[in-house]
This record gives C-alpha cells, structure tokens and sequence, in this order.
C-alpha cells in the first residue's frame, strides 16, 4: 500500500512499445499500427507529454531525475516499415525512438518466422485436412475442423491465445507454441516442412521484409533514431542454456556495431522473456538499459535492465490518449 502511493505520486515515465507501421491483410499478433494513426500517436504525444530518447531517460534513471510525464518509442523486431513509414513521420514531429534490431534477419529475404508461418498457415483458403509434426522426439497430429478457411478463423481482432479450438487461428498458435522455444535452424526446417505440406511457394512478402544493410544505415542517419540491439535470431532466451544467451546478447550488439560503426547500447529481450541471469548477461555485454514488454510505469524504483513498456494497439489518437492518461494516472 505504501509503496503503490509512492509510486502514484512520483514523477514517472513511459515507454512505448511499438513493431510496425504498415497496414496488411492479417495481424493476428496485432504487431500493426497504420501510418495515420501513428502519426495521430505523434500528435497526441507532442501536445500532451515530453517525448525523449530512451538513452536520455535511461540516464535522468540512473541519476534519480525521471522526468515526469515523458515518454519514450520503441520499435522492436527491426521491419523495413520503420524506415520506410515511421521515421519519415517522426522526423515531421520531430520526436525520438529506439529500433531494437534481430541482427539475424537483416538484409534477409525471408520473414520473421512467426510471420512466415502465418503466411503458411493463415493465408490458404484450403489446407490439407490432416498434418503431423515431428518435434525432437515427439510426433504432433492435428484434423483441421475445416480444411477451408472461413472469414471468421481469419479475424485480426482477438489473440491467436483466444481462438476457438478447431479454427484456422487456432491450429496457428498450436504450431506456434511449438516452434517458439526451438532454435532458429530447427523453426527454419519445420516451416519448410509446413510449406510443402501447405503446398505453398516460400515467397516472402515484400510487406513483411527486415531491414537491409543499407537500408539500417538509412535509419540510423540523423540524431533522431536510435539503434538497439534484439538478439540475433530473436529467440525465447530462457529455453536456451547461459552460453546460448551470451552469443545471442554479445553477438547482436557486435552486427550492429560493425554495421554502423558506433557503440550499440540499448537492448531488448525478445517476447520480454529473461531470467536473472538473462538481465546480468545483458549488463555485462556492455549495454546501459534494456527493455521488457512488463506493462508498467518507468519510475526509481524500475531496474534499469528491466524497463517496463507498455504495448501500443491499432488506436486513433483519442483512443491512444485515453490510454496515456490510464498509464500514467492508474
């Protein structure tokens, strides 16, 4: 109790997490806000807060000065779209963010594998009305209720975690909770076995393209965008062994720095997962801040290497500033 009215009169901050700005067909994980409402985000975030650079909150953190009411972008995942859509609008409201790359991915023409497995999966009007999957030791068997995909399996406004067992949604998560803990060589060689299952050519989505070397070097150009790192292969970081962490953690931070030619010191753990030993393993590569997806304010008592951030949907700029003011003031 008393530390929740601490909290609630302190000064304190926000960060933002946001993915993409684009607008496609399916977003089952809702990773899309379109180019205008992120520009009515911008508005909204210039008229009512002070947007900052998450280095420059991460500093007024470590010397107890959080500015009140601030607010920070982050972007994670590392799409084209950020380039492409989002700098452009916040060069024109002149406010800050952070990029966190998957150094695995860029200049890569395949897309991210939940992604791709969406394509796969969701995309089809008709499946095959039986598949299994072998898993490690396991064999996994599923009978689509309905081999063809109905309107209904395909809407983008519930959580695959929420689908309707038997529904084309949910049959995505169930693969998806399956290939999530695996390493990147075993998911690239199970898409690859869906593909042929789903008699689907493996063609990336231009829409759904990573950054490309140049195109990273173009965003990082200027004083605005700020380039963080996102492991190499965006992994679930606590299935992995303490070696496996490290590679990912140090070898991510060393792409980038070769790429751009400047010290990378921003970090986010992938799905927001890490351990303890996750967290130290992020401090001791050399970074100064790292960023989860727990929803909460930025405030003294945040640990720097577990910032907090909150998700932001697919709102209008009414809807968004009614957020604001619930994070701030909850």
């Amino acid at each position: 109790m008393k530390q929740r009215l601490q909290r609630r009169l302190a000064s304190k901050s926000l960060i933002l997490m946001y993915h993409r700005v684009a607008e496609v067909d399916l977003d089952p994980w809702s990773l899309c806000v379109t180019p205008q409402h992120f520009a009515e985000h911008l508005e909204v975030l210039q008229k009512y807060v002070r947007p900052i650079s998450l280095q420059q909150l991460a500093q007024a953190h470590r010397d107890d000065k959080i500015p009140h009411r601030a607010v920070a972008i982050t972007f994670d995942d590392g799409y084209a779209d950020n380039l492409h859509h989002a700098k452009p609008l916040l060069e024109r409201y002149d406010i800050p963010a952070t990029v966190f790359v998957t150094t695995g991915n860029i200049g890569k023409q395949r897309e991210f594998w939940w992604d791709e497995l969406e394509r796969l999966v969701l995309q089809p009007q008709r499946l095959p009305e039986k598949f299994s999957l072998k898993i490690k030791t396991t064999t996994h068997h599923w009978e689509l209720d309905a081999a063809t995909c109905s309107e209904d399996d395909l809407k983008c406004d519930r959580h695959p975690w929420k689908a309707k067992p038997g529904s084309r949604l949910f049959f995505y998560y169930s693969i998806w909770q399956l290939l999530q803990p695996l390493p990147e060589s075993d998911r690239l060689k199970t898409l690859d076995e869906i593909s042929a299952w789903a008699m689907v050519e493996p063609i990336a989505r231009p829409t759904h393209y990573s950054l490309l070397p140049e195109e990273l070097l173009a965003l990082d150009q200027g004083e605005l965008v700020e380039i963080g790192a996102h492991t190499v292969t965006h992994p679930f970081l606590s299935a992995h062994s303490v070696a496996f962490q490290r590679h990912e953690i140090q070898q991510s931070k060393a792409d980038l720095e070769e790429i751009l030619n400047r010290p990378v010191t921003s970090f986010a753990y992938p799905h927001g997962d890490r351990t303890t030993e996750t967290v130290e393993l992020t401090r001791t590569a050399g970074f100064d801040c790292a960023c989860s997806t727990v929803q909460n304010i930025v405030w003294r008592q945040s640990h720097c290497f577990d910032l907090p951030r909150f998700g932001v949907d697919n709102w209008n700029g009414e809807e968004f500033a009614k957020q604001l003011s619930r994070w701030f003031y909850d």
